[in-house]
């Protein structure tokens, strides 16, 4: 009866200590996030921030080609014209009365320079001064024609204007005048002044000179 109650205490023992056992082995607690035994969760990717374009700036609408009008049908600018006569005549009738001119002398007419600040027909201004002294009664005036050859001779162009004194002198010696008459527009081309020289070829010498204002029509 003795040894029955042992063997069933040292059985009920054995079942308590291994019941023990069994609660002592109990899963351990998982550890939180940065544990060792936690399985490494897959991290998810970060999103990359998709890039922006900037806007290009709308460009204000640009002129177009600049087309150049038609000329033809524009009018020219006017041409100014003048009362070269009224200017002429009183002059020429006092130069011919300078005492220190002989008669029967060759005169030289040399063409109308302009010294204006603008654009004035000095070609009508010369033909004026020439119509003046046709038929004078004093000088033999050098034509047109000869002035020309005598141009083309010292290799000037029968359009050049003489411009200075010692070119028409050398002209006049190359025509064979004795007197040469130089003249020029001065002033302001609306209303300019002529200016009138005669001059002895054979020294240089300004025997006679005058001026008189120019009236535009």
């Amino acid at each position: 009866m003795i040894k029955t109650f042992g063997r069933f205490a040292l059985l009920t023992s054995l079942a308590v200590l291994l019941a023990g056992c069994i609660s002592n082995q109990q899963p351990a607690p998982v550890e939180q996030a940065g544990g060792a035994q936690q399985p490494a969760q897959p991290q998810p990717q970060p999103t990359q921030p998709v890039p922006t374009v900037p806007s290009v700036p709308t460009l204000p609408q640009q002129p177009g080609p600049i087309e150049h009008q038609d000329q033809t049908g524009q009018p020219a600018p006017r041409e100014r014209h003048y009362d070269w006569n009224s200017a002429v005549q009183p002059m020429v009738g006092k130069m011919l009365q300078a005492s220190g001119a002989n008669a029967g002398s060759v005169l030289l007419v040399d063409s109308v320079n302009n010294r204006t600040n603008g654009s004035i027909n000095t070609g009508e201004a010369t033909e004026v001064v020439r119509n003046a002294l046709a038929n004078n009664g004093k000088f033999t005036l050098i034509t047109a024609q000869q002035l020309s050859l005598a141009k083309q001779q010292l290799g000037l162009s029968p359009q050049d204007s003489l411009g200075t004194r010692s070119k028409a002198i050398g002209i006049a010696r190359n025509v064979g005048a004795q007197y040469v008459l130089y003249s020029n527009a001065t002033g302001n081309a609306s209303a300019p002044a002529l200016q009138m020289q005669l001059m002895l070829v054979q020294t240089g010498e300004i025997i006679w000179s005058g001026k008189g204002a120019v009236q535009q029509q």
